[in-house]
């Protein structure tokens, strides 16, 4: 079985499931997670329960399809665009911007899903090992941000980035989600101004008289890993002698 829910091989099949997912994103939003049942997504689909389960053998996974699509969406958008940019800097403020694009839709859902993901204990979590997969995705997109750029940046910084940067994209979604700015301008002018930070101090951080520094901050992420190693136990390790 699939982690965002049974894969379809007929266009009935695949009309039907995204009906179903559809129908439990408004019934989520309208009504909070919590109190949408299978049995209610179901009857507002006019589907029957089994054919439901069939294709989301549980709520999780259609909020797993739900963070599925919203990657896919980013990524048909993001890589043809990083074609065209070669600097981080550029690079990165692109895929960012595309991210809040591609996610603005589902504000309105995003708020209300906020509710129950932000739990550390809800499988919801992005951080939880349910979202592995997407999260790890989402993460080969840093990663491709980053080594297909001209920057320079030594080798252990290089293998820590892309996760930190997905962190950094995280928060900016989390303030996303609060924005209420009109086409959510306080969002992208957030990105424009920190993005610039990021490039600066990336580059401050490969001057190699800030190796010790840099030393000392990738080691915190290692205890960050040992801290939460359900988590992070997929993000590729320091590098050995840095």
């Amino acid at each position: 079985m699939s982690a965002i829910g049974r894969s379809v091989s007929t266009s009935k099949g695949g009309q039907t499931k995204a009906l179903i997912l559809e129908t439990a994103l408004k019934m989520f939003r309208d009504r909070g997670y919590e109190a949408t049942t299978m049995r209610a997504i179901a009857k507002k689909a006019r589907v029957s329960l089994g054919n439901a389960y069939y294709y989301f053998p549980s709520k999780e996974l259609l909020i797993q399809a739900f963070y599925h699509r919203t990657h896919e969406e980013h990524l048909a958008v993001s890589v043809p665009a990083l074609e065209k940019e070669l600097s981080l800097k550029a690079r990165l403020l692109e895929v960012m911007h595309l991210k809040i694009t591609t996610l603005e839709p589902y504000h309105e859902f995003a708020g209300a899903l906020f509710k129950t993901a932000a739990n550390p204990e809800s499988a919801l979590n992005p951080f939880a090992a349910s979202s592995d997969a997407v999260r790890q995705a989402s993460i080969q997109l840093f990663e491709d941000v980053v080594v297909k750029s001209k920057a320079r940046i030594p080798e252990d910084l290089r293998c820590e980035l892309p996760y930190l940067l997905w962190l950094y994209h995280m928060g900016i979604i989390l303030f996303w989600i609060h924005d209420s700015s009109r086409n959510r301008a306080r969002t992208y002018r957030l990105i424009d101004h920190s993005v610039d930070l990021v490039d600066r101090l990336i580059s401050l951080a490969s001057n190699p008289l800030m190796r010790p520094v840099r030393k000392k901050a990738l080691h915190l992420m290692d205890e960050l890993r040992e801290a939460f190693p359900d988590e992070l136990e997929n993000a590729e390790p320091a590098v050995e002698g840095r």
